[in-house]
């Protein structure tokens, strides 16, 4: 399926009607992503890790010398998912698969201190931490690019099971 352009693009009329800015929005209101990443034997790894959206970049911090900072200095170009809670009530009681958004992202590992406020709040959890230990800790800001890849987001949960209707694409940049 062909990606649509600008902000307000949507997917084809067979898919889910998507908006940049509505991917954007579902990504800030998700605790979570899991970020697929290749280490210096090219293996591919993945961690499941904490999300902050800021500014149109995903965060998410770390210790400084954990395996996967360690991997994301070595090959910063890296997948990231981010699962998207569906069902609502009816979760607790029958097995709603999520929808899912997925891009390319390029990673840039920074001091804790250069998170902006929110981003550090958010992954912090208002901890109380000493200087001694937030040295230790790195933020760790990925910019996406291309588009995002989208199933299930936008369609009813009976819709999830026709794949044609089910996927989506839209651009990551904002126009």
């Amino acid at each position: 399926m062909p990606a649509a352009t600008g902000p307000d693009a949507t997917t084809s009329t067979d898919g889910p009607a998507l908006t940049t800015d509505g991917v954007w929005r579902t990504l800030a209101r998700q605790p979570f992503m899991v970020i697929g990443m290749v280490n210096g034997r090219g293996e591919g790894r993945s961690a499941g890790v904490s999300l902050a959206v800021h500014d149109d970049a995903l965060w998410t911090s770390s210790d400084a010398g954990a395996w996967k900072t360690r991997h994301l200095r070595h090959q910063p170009e890296v997948s990231v998912t981010v699962p998207v809670r569906r069902g609502g009530v009816l979760a607790l009681v029958a097995p709603i698969p999520p929808a899912v958004v997925t891009c390319n992202a390029t990673a840039h590992v920074l001091p804790a201190a250069a998170a902006p406020g929110p981003v550090r709040r958010r992954l912090l959890r208002g901890l109380k931490l000493t200087e001694e230990v937030l040295a230790d800790v790195v933020a760790i800001r990925l910019v996406p690019h291309g588009d995002f890849v989208t199933y299930g987001l936008g369609v009813s949960l009976l819709g999830m099971l026709d794949t044609e209707r089910a996927r989506g694409r839209v651009p990551v940049a904002r126009a």
